[in-house]
């Protein structure tokens, strides 16, 4: 809907001026702790804080007002909230005529969502609804944050149109205080997309479809780049199992574990004809894998940069060699490169660095001794002198946009695994502040955290319905498979609630469970949305 992927705004904001911050689909208390301290530090200087989330999770705690909506009901309910704000004439009519396109078609979509409506659709009660949405266009300076909560679903990219919608609704972007958040599930998720770790996007955003932009590119690479994008990675699983993919090589990811319907995954990674893996552990991925290539850590054995959640590129320092047979990622790619005939040229961390600058305008003022300086710089910049940019698309305040930005309407499409009387009660996944992903790193150590880290999470109602036992042990099966795993009961937790996280697959293989429907366009599963059936061991 802008053009880039990137939050909008700068921590700063949220921590300085923001007077109102929601938090919807993000545990960010637990999954993004760095984020939620200047979060916090703005609710102690006066910001309201306004959760939705099926979970009253920690985050929500600290919450003025927490929305537990049922899992797969974000699009219901954002639409009931714009159309509050609508018939409460709260909208930002002015810069709706200016800066956007598509208003009349999105208000008439969302008229049937009332407040009483809605509430018979999300399970949040019409009194929240409004007063979530008097917040929000009444506010000053709203952020609005979002993650995996909204983006693990078969419709993830319809949930973040929906969300973008309220804040073109009240002019909530493109100016310093107000913007969108969306904030990366793990660390560098914005470095990589921004290097075009995406299908249809080449360095900088630059899309591959853009003769220029390939031509540039061709140039410098010596190589040519094909007009149409590529694969992501639900769509290679799926071109495995059509036989048009037989090779892959896996950098620094754990998909055996890590993608919903793990059986399925498991079974076409072991079909392929060569599969060759590059971590820094012996993962279940490359257990597999025909060919294992050591690499080395990105944080302390190797150097280069990263990217934050709010664009901001900052530098990562070599302090230790890799252990071992262990090489930087770049020396492996460089020399697998010359090993089939092509020199990529310099390994130096900082000569690529110079090379993407020269290639992607976005960072072309981002020297290592200026990013050294400021301790880091917001993309875009433009240039030496450029200070990077602290919130982006002000170009929606100019008197004569350009490029405006278009409301799309979204209809509500329910979760693909339906509850009925088999499978009643709906799982939802998550993350925990002690670990992380599918524990290769953080699952290496012994902790007190780690105890009874992986569980069946069950409210005490669902516990007593369903004959378990807080501490005991239940069957857990859904449509594609069934685990084992402890109980333990949540009074965060409704009743029809279960959660559970993904970060000790070797305890408790939660992604057995997990449904791969996906959204043709993310290609992200619906993590978040699983029927099952619980019962006590024995």
């Amino acid at each position: 809907m802008f053009g880039a992927g990137g939050g909008t705004s700068s921590y700063e904001e949220v921590r300085e001026v923001a007077d109102l911050i929601v938090l919807w689909g993000s545990n960010a208390r637990e999954a993004h702790p760095i984020f939620f301290h200047h979060v916090l530090k703005a609710i102690h200087r006066g910001a309201k804080l306004m959760v939705v989330d099926p979970r009253r999770t920690t985050s929500a705690q600290w919450a003025d007002l927490w929305l537990g909506l049922d899992v797969g009901t974000d699009i219901p309910l954002a639409n009931a909230v714009a159309r509050e704000i609508v018939v409460s004439g709260l909208a930002n009519e002015e810069f709706i005529a200016r800066a956007t396109t598509g208003y009349d078609a999105f208000r008439e979509s969302i008229e049937p969502w009332t407040p009483e409506k809605a509430e018979q659709v999300t399970g949040v009660p019409a009194a929240a609804i409004r007063e979530l949405a008097h917040a929000y266009g009444s506010a000053t300076n709203p952020q609005l944050c979002w993650t995996l909560g909204i983006t693990e679903h078969h419709n993830a990219v319809d949930n973040v149109f929906a969300l973008i919608n309220l804040a073109l609704l009240v002019g909530g972007v493109g100016r310093y205080g107000a913007g969108l958040q969306p904030l990366r599930g793990q660390n560098n998720v914005q470095g990589g997309g921004d290097m075009g770790a995406i299908p249809n996007k080449l360095p900088g955003f630059q899309d591959v479809g853009d003769v220029t932009a390939r031509e540039k590119f061709e140039a410098a690479w010596g190589a040519s780049i094909p007009s149409e994008p590529g694969l992501h990675l639900t769509g290679m699983f799926e071109a495995m199992e059509h036989g048009t993919l037989k090779a892959v090589y896996v950098v620094g990811e754990n998909p055996a574990q890590s993608e919903a319907d793990k059986q399925r995954t498991v079974e076409l990674l072991e079909g392929l004809d060569h599969l060759v893996v590059q971590d820094l552990y012996l993962t279940r991925t490359a257990e597999l894998a025909d060919v294992v290539l050591p690499g080395c850590a990105g944080w302390a054995e190797s150097e280069g940069t990263v990217t934050s959640s709010e664009r901001r590129v900052q530098r990562v320092r070599k302090a230790l060699e890799p252990p071992g047979e262990a090489r930087d990622d770049i020396e492996i790619v460089y020399e697998l490169a010359r090993r089939l005939g092509h020199d990529l040229g310099s390994t130096e961390a900082e000569d690529i660095w110079n090379e993407c600058r020269s290639l992607s305008p976005m960072h072309a003022g981002m020297s290592y001794a200026r990013l050294e300086e400021l301790g880091g710089i917001q993309w875009p910049c433009w240039d030496d002198e450029h200070p990077g940019e602290q919130f982006i698309h002000g170009r929606l305040w100019d008197d004569d946009v350009v490029e405006p930005a278009p409301f799309m309407a979204v209809e509500h499409s329910p979760p693909v695994d339906v509850l009925d009387d088999e499978f009643p009660l709906r799982l939802t996944t998550g993350r925990r502040l002690e670990s992380f992903n599918t524990g290769v790193q953080t699952g290496r150590y012994s902790s007190p955290l780690h105890v009874n880290a992986e569980a069946l999470r069950v409210s005490p109602e669902d516990g007593a319905r369903y004959g378990l036992v807080d501490g005991g042990r239940a069957v857990v099966a859904s449509r594609r498979g069934a685990i084992e795993a402890p109980v333990a009961f949540d009074t965060t937790l409704r009743p029809g609630l279960a959660f559970m996280n993904l970060h000790f697959p070797e305890l408790v293989d939660t992604n057995v469970l997990t449904i791969d429907a996906t959204d043709p366009r993310s290609g992200t599963a619906e993590f978040k949305a699983t029927a099952i059936k619980v019962a006590p061991v024995g």
